[in-house]
């Protein structure tokens, strides 16, 4: 969109915090959102955002983009692949933009040898509480920002541009779909892999999980491939014919398409292996919401024949959901069909691999939910290699102080679960909050978080947020952290 565009945008969102008087708190005015948490209802102005959601330009020889912070993932993708090239980190949901992925925390099956989102970030233009605009990089003086950005969720200011690495990607995804019957074989595969980054002699691009149920647990590894087999090994690669002149190019493989009838994650169960593009790899749990769309008849036959693919796509399904909290539609048929209240127990966590087993375990009984996504992740140096594991030190990104060189999974879980009366004191979730606890785990802050201050600041290095905050917002200009996350103002 280039810079001067992207100058006015800048300079349109200065003039809408202008606009707010200077005793309220300032918010964005954005009517969209991937947050599962209540928050407080709002009136008046906020700021204008709206200039802000384009890719700036791609450097396809640096390998680098800069973007706009409230771009989404769907439109940035659509721009890198052109080059051949996607980010390092790819979140599952179209809608999810880079600055939301930076400042909250995205992950996908990338993560176990490319980190999180925001370590692929050399630097950020970051709209601060007191109106001005920062460029904070890992080494600047404003380096305490930089680190301090990332699960921040827009308590320190909003991102608006930020130059990213990107990795470059061929045409398609070849897929394993590999069962383990026990949890503690399933552990002891994934952390294999992270090591090796392969499985049975192929390398491993991508990885994630699910776990049906107790005894079926799959992983999904991914390698990048142009011609849609798996590159096994160099000298096979290199006794491969090449095609002579004059000879007819090789027919496109033939792909999966899971935005028609068929569901991806029903797939995983019924086949050992698959193709897909990269694109539709890459938006594979988007088209049902992972087996969220369930929820809406989106995956029955007869209503998915007449639901317009366009149609099928995890922002609609938020819509949707936002119409069922509005009004109450499943409360109502739940007591009308005498069923217990429900809880909502919708959140992500990171659990140490070696701790996963207990975790599904204790998941299996005390919530009763399934599937789950499984996605492994380990956080990565800073500095020029972008893939060097880290392997000691003190904690990079101290908002999310995850153990350098630990392998963690990501559980992520999302639905209702029937508990009756109880159900507004949300006993699952705080109960899933204290697990992850005694589990020396953290949990993405998305969603409904209970913990008390003190907890908190000691989990997410609070004295350091307010440092933070102090120097970039003096004036609280921007909910705090802990208000946004937990007394949800």
């Amino acid at each position: 969109m280039g810079r001067t565009r992207h100058e006015a945008a800048v300079e349109q969102l200065r003039r809408s915090y202008a606009a707010i008087a200077p005793a309220d708190t300032v918010r964005l005015a954005k009517k969209t959102s991937n947050l599962f948490r209540a928050r407080a209802a709002t009136s008046g102005p906020g700021l204008d955002v709206s200039g802000l959601d384009g890719v700036i330009g791609i450097d396809p020889a640096g390998r680098t983009a800069d973007v706009q912070g409230m771009c989404t993932y769907e439109h940035l993708v659509e721009e890198t692949l052109r080059h051949g090239l996607i980010p390092y980190v790819v979140p599952q949901l179209k809608t999810i933009t880079l600055g939301g992925a930076v400042t909250g925390l995205g992950i996908e099956s990338t993560s176990f040898r490319n980190g999180l989102p925001h370590e692929s970030v050399l630097e950020m233009d970051i709209f601060t509480g007191s109106g001005e605009v920062v460029t904070a990089t890992e080494d600047n003086e404003h380096a305490d920002l930089f680190r301090t950005f990332p699960n921040s969720y827009g308590s320190l200011g909003y991102a608006t541009r930020l130059r990213i690495r990107l990795e470059p990607v061929p045409a398609y995804a070849a897929l394993r779909h590999v069962r383990f019957h026990e949890a503690d074989k399933l552990s002891a595969a994934i952390a294999e892999i992270t090591e090796s980054r392969e499985w049975d002699g192929v390398r491993v691009d991508g990885l994630d999980g699910v776990a049906f149920g107790p005894g079926e647990y799959y992983l999904t590894l991914a390698t990048w491939t142009d011609d849609g087999g798996f590159e096994v090994v160099p000298e096979e690669v290199a006794q491969r014919p090449s095609r002579r002149a004059g000879e007819l190019a090789p027919q496109p493989p033939k792909t999966s398409d899971y935005t028609g009838q068929q569901i991806f994650y029903r797939s995983i169960q019924q086949r050992s292996t698959d193709l897909l593009t990269v694109h539709d790899y890459l938006w594979r749990w988007d088209t049902d919401w992972f087996w969220c769309s369930g929820a809406f008849g989106a995956q029955d036959p007869r209503v998915r024949r007449l639901w317009p693919r366009r149609w099928r796509r995890s922002d609609v399904y938020m819509k949707l959901l936002g119409l069922d909290r509005r009004f109450g539609i499943a409360d109502r048929l739940d007591r009308r069909a005498g069923r217990p209240q429900r809880e909502r127990v919708i959140q992500d966590v990171e659990v140490p691999v070696e701790r996963l087993g207990e975790f599904l375990d204790w998941f299996d009984a005390a919530v009763g939910m399934r599937p789950v996504w499984l996605c492994p992740l380990r956080l990565l140096a800073r500095g020029s290699d972008a893939t060097t594991d880290v392997a000691g030190g003190s904690h990079p990104w101290t908002s999310y102080p995850l153990e350098p060189g630990q392998t963690y999974v990501n559980v992520g879980f999302w639905g209702t679960v029937h508990v009756g009366a109880d159900a507004p004191q949300a006993p699952r979730n705080r109960a899933i909050e204290a697990k992850v606890h005694e589990l020396d785990g953290h949990k993405s802050l998305y969603s409904d978080s209970f913990y008390d201050r003190e907890t908190f600041d000691r989990l997410y290095d609070g004295a350091n947020l307010a440092a933070v905050k102090q120097r970039y917002d003096p004036d609280d200009r921007f909910i705090s952290l802990y208000d946004k996350a937990v007394t949800r103002r």
